[in-house]
């Protein structure tokens, strides 16, 4: 089964039917992902995975339409971490505040949708042109959520338009290259010790780096 699938997944309460559903799928997901790893993403079919999950084809596409979903569910929570951050700031705290905090907090977690995800599903991704691709458009889309929810809280309005993307791509680059040197570790034989001090270091680097010329935007009042 995939990390990537079960942090930050606290659920609701749910009824019994809705809860057999979501079993299903993270039962179809888990089966999948070892597939995956074991064969390569690119090897496995829609069958593959339906013949070991015990479950009709038509049941693996109902819950999941793209078959890169299977791997990385949990993109929407990906796509919307940088905003979702920014949005929940505290007063007096500046956007890279928050994104420096939220940064640090899941290194510390060993949080894996920042790439703590073990060498096994990281080589699945790598290895892979489909997920590579998936996971290029996971960055970006994250990029634009963020470069909205700055626009969202009227900062346009404090100079140019293109401010909140131009900040929202800074910041966007800051965290794809974090991301990038987290696989690049994983896979050269880092240890989660090793993973976790190398990551702290080299994000408390980038956003001072950053904290000359972004430090005061968007603080909250």
């Amino acid at each position: 089964m995939s990390l990537w699938k079960t942090v930050h997944m606290t659920p609701a309460p749910i009824n019994l039917r809705d809860q057999k559903k979501q079993q299903t799928r993270q039962a179809i997901s888990d089966v999948a992902t070892a597939l995956f790893m074991e064969h390569g993403f690119e090897a496995v079919t829609i069958a593959d995975i339906a013949n070991a999950a015990r479950v009709a084809k038509m049941t693996v596409t109902n819950y999941f339409p793209r078959k890169e979903d299977l791997a990385l569910d949990l993109g929407d929570a990906f796509i919307g971490s940088l905003a979702k951050t920014v949005a929940e700031r505290a007063v007096g705290e500046s956007a890279l505040a928050a994104l420096r905090r939220a940064f640090l907090a899941d290194v510390k977690q060993r949080n894996p949708v920042i790439g703590f995800a073990g060498v096994p599903f990281i080589r699945m991704i790598v290895d892979s042109p489909t997920l590579t691709a998936r996971l290029r458009d996971f960055h970006d889309r994250r990029e634009l959520a963020l470069a909205e929810q700055l626009a969202d809280d009227g900062l346009s309005t404090t100079g140019d338009s293109l401010a909140p993307r131009i900040v929202a791509a800074q910041f966007g680059a800051a965290h794809r290259a974090l991301f990038d040197e987290t696989v690049r570790r994983t896979l050269a034989g880092d240890d989660p010790d090793q993973l976790s001090t190398a990551l702290t270091r080299a994000g408390t680097w980038t956003f001072d780096l950053l904290e000359a010329s972004l430090g005061s935007y968007a603080i909250r009042t």
